[in-house]
């Protein structure tokens, strides 16, 4: 179930039942639950702590560094098409750095960077197209 942690308790303890029916050799049950970390922070709360019990592997997918977070945005562009660099070394540097390494939030900023460059008509999304993505993304309303 992608999105978990936009579950609420019922529908957390509903999977908890789910996984308390019956459950042997003979009728084998997986869950995967994928969500931000907010969703292991839901789980060790009391209230949660039956279904927690239940999970038997458990997995935090660690941020990226500076060199990975590069490596990322250069297999994307690669996989769209692209085999020289689109990206400034200074742009990635600040999508690093704004991102925290997290590759939605790092997907999310390059994106914006792409669409602002084209709209300054650049070859090359550089810092200043990439600052103005993160002013677009995280401004407040």
């Amino acid at each position: 179930m992608d999105e978990s942690h936009l579950l609420d308790h019922q529908e957390l303890d509903a999977i908890r039942m789910l996984t308390n029916y019956d459950m042997d050799s003979t009728t084998p049950f997986a869950v995967l639950l994928i969500g931000q970390p907010t969703l292991r922070k839901r789980m060790k709360h009391g209230v949660l702590a039956a279904l927690d019990q239940r999970i038997a592997i458990s997995y935090q997918m660690p941020t990226m560094n500076k060199e990975e977070t590069s490596s990322y945005i250069k297999h994307h562009l690669t996989i769209a098409g692209r085999s020289d660099p689109l990206f400034s070394d200074d742009a990635v540097d600040l999508i690093h750095l704004t991102s925290r390494g997290l590759p939605r939030s790092v997907n999310n900023i390059a994106l914006q960077s792409l669409i602002a460059a084209f709209a300054d008509e650049k070859s090359i999304v550089d810092e200043s197209s990439t600052r103005l993505a993160i002013t677009e993304t995280h401004a407040t309303e």
